[in-house]
Order: structure tokens, then C-alpha cells, then sequence
């Protein structure tokens, strides 16, 4: 892109939509290119719902300092309609040292104003939520296509049904795909990529800590948190992890089938469980008990960082797991 003059900056953008994602760049761009014309450019946000015209008169007249200036306005469908009166007026004859971005979820609430901006010549930058795959592959495409990668179109639907359908998530996987790689993404490479992490669920970041093989347990509890799995039944399936061991540790020897009725558990989970327990003594397993509970707690109660509580936990288990070795 050659050098932005203050020609290419448009005096009113409508960024309209509700894909934070989408909206959230377009005002990054708009203020990059501005500070491509002017590195001291005065950049200034305000939420339409709580400004009045006398505020809006304020910020729109010549600033005695002169120098350009980008105003953000939050929420457009929010603004009252002396506000979104005044804003169209000023529409008609904008400032050229000046530059409005406005931001605007589309829906009806609203309306009037964003067809009058529309009207009155604003640049619109589309920021609405992506319906399907399809429309999802296309952004795929375009993301790694905007940071210097190459993708096959089979390689943006692998990478839409391994991501899922969040627009953050999958602009961040579009980043790291290719940055791990040459930056030409194939099916193959996504397929590499994220063999069998989609499956990863809280009983894979539960048996990965028993058998402390804390850095298994700690890349599946990041790639399940990754791909949505909710924090409450990784929690769970710790805690299960550590009840079941515990039990079937006191139950002593014997085989599963018959400790599969004393205890009313599967003869399978039995089985798994004394492979577990190799390793664990009571003492170890008492501490794993009470950390299990607190991270519990932690994450249903509402901790302020729920992915923190449960790497921490993950820790602490493998270390009562240590810390009780014979």
C-alpha cells in the first residue's frame, strides 16, 4: 500500500454490524491509517447512548491546536435522537481534519440514523456476523490471505470444522497456523494440525494428571479450553479422576469384576483406575482429594480465572502424586 494522504481518509466510516471481531479492526485500521498521515493524530472514543449535543458540538468544533482527529462513537444505535439529529446535520458538511467513525450494531433499534449517515455519503464497513460455513471458509481464506499466507479452499472447511464458528478463535488459529508453518496451508496441514484434538474433553486432562504427565495434561486442558469445552466438567472429570483412584485404591486387591460390584462401578473404569493408582499413596491421594474440591469450587463459584484455577490444579495434583511417592 503506498503512503495514506489525508484524500484517502474518509470523513465519516458507518462500521456496521455485530461481529466484535470484524468492528473491533475496522476501527484499528481506521485509526492506523490516520496516524499514517498524521502520527499525532488525537484519537477519542465515546458511547452514543451517554452523549449529549452539547458534548458532540464540543468535540466536532475546530480544535484551537488545530492537528486531526478521530472520533469513535460506540453504540450508534444507542443515540438519542437530538444527538443522531445533530451528527446528520454535521454529515452533510464534515470536517475535513476530522474523521467519525461510528459503529453500529444494523438491527432496526436505530435504523433511521444509520440510513442517514448511508445517505449522507459514509464509507460503510461491513462488520455483520458470518451466517454459515461457507461464509466462515471465505473469512478463513481472506485471514490467512491478510497476513501472507496461501489456503485451499478444503483447507479453510477443515480448519471451520476443527475451530468452530467464533470469529476470534479462528482469526487466532489463522495466525498460528501460519506462523508454525510456511505460511501454505493445505487439508493436510490442518489435519496435522489438529489430529484428534477436536475429541479432547476433561477425562483426557484427568487421566493425563494422574499418571503426572503434566505437560499432556496441561496442552489438553489448553486445547479443550481452545476449542470451547466449558471449564465445569474438566473440573468435574479431575475431580472424578481423583474419587475413582481413591476408591479403588482403597478397595485393594482384586480383580475388576469383582470389585466392579462392591464398589458399583464398570469393570473398565476398574481397570483403568488400578493403572492409575500405581504410583499414588494415601497421603497423596487425600491432598489430590482436597485440591480437587478447591478447584471445583473455584471454578463453579465463579473465580475471576477459571483456566488459571484449573492449570494450577493440574499442578498440584501431579505434585501430591510426586510429593506421596514411596
Amino acid at each position: 500500500m503506498g503512503d495514506v494522504t489525508p484524500a484517502d481518509l474518509p470523513p465519516i466510516v458507518l462500521v456496521l454490524g455485530d461481529e466484535e471481531l470484524l468492528a473491533t479492526r475496522a476501527v484499528t485500521e481506521a485509526v492506523a491509517r490516520a496516524r499514517e498521515v498524521d502520527p499525532d493524530v488525537d484519537v477519542r472514543e465515546y458511547q452514543a447512548g451517554t452523549l449529549t449535543v452539547g458534548e458532540i458540538a464540543e468535540m466536532l468544533s475546530p480544535s484551537l491546536f488545530g492537528g486531526r482527529r478521530v472520533l469513535v462513537l460506540r453504540s450508534g444505535q444507542d443515540a438519542r435522537k437530538d444527538l443522531s439529529t445533530a451528527l446528520l446535520a454535521y454529515a452533510k458538511n464534515p470536517d475535513p481534519d476530522v474523521q467519525l467513525v461510528v459503529l453500529h450494531l444494523g438491527g432496526a433499534k436505530g435504523k433511521a440514523f444509520a440510513d442517514g449517515l448511508r445517505a449522507a455519503g459514509a464509507t460503510v464497513v461491513p462488520a455483520v456476523k458470518l451466517k454459515g460455513d461457507r461464509e466462515r471458509a471465505a473469512f478463513v481464506r481472506d485471514e490467512i490471505r491478510r497476513i501472507g499466507g496461501k489456503c485451499t479452499p478444503d483447507a479453510a472447511d477443515a480448519l471451520v470444522a476443527a475451530v468452530g464458528n467464533d470469529m476470534r478463535e479462528l482469526a487466532a488459529a489463522c495466525s498460528q497456523l501460519v506462523a508454525d508453518t510456511d505460511g501454505r496451508i493445505g487439508a493436510d496441514t490442518v489435519a496435522r494440525y489438529y489430529r484428534g484434538r477436536a475429541e479432547v474433553t476433561g477425562f483426557t486432562v484427568a487421566d493425563a494428571t494422574m499418571v503426572g504427565d503434566v505437560p499432556g495434561a496441561l496442552e489438553a486442558l489448553r486445547w479443550a479450553l481452545h476449542v470451547g469445552v466449558d471449564p465445569v466438567p474438566i473440573a468435574d472429570a479431575l475431580a472424578d479422576g481423583v474419587r475413582t483412584v481413591a476408591r479403588v485404591a482403597a478397595a485393594g486387591r482384586g480383580s475388576a469384576f469383582q470389585l466392579a460390584k462392591t464398589l458399583g462401578m464398570p469393570a473398565w473404569k476398574i481397570e483403568k483406575a488400578q493403572v492409575r493408582a500405581r504410583g499414588w499413596t494415601p497421603e497423596g491421594l487425600v491432598e489430590a482429594m482436597r485440591v480437587a474440591a478447591e478447584c471445583n469450587a473455584a471454578v463453579k463459584g465463579g473465580a475471576d480465572d477459571r483456566a488459571y484455577a484449573l492449570e494450577r490444579a493440574v499442578f498440584s495434583v501431579a505434585a501430591a502424586r510426586q510429593g506421596g511417592a514411596r
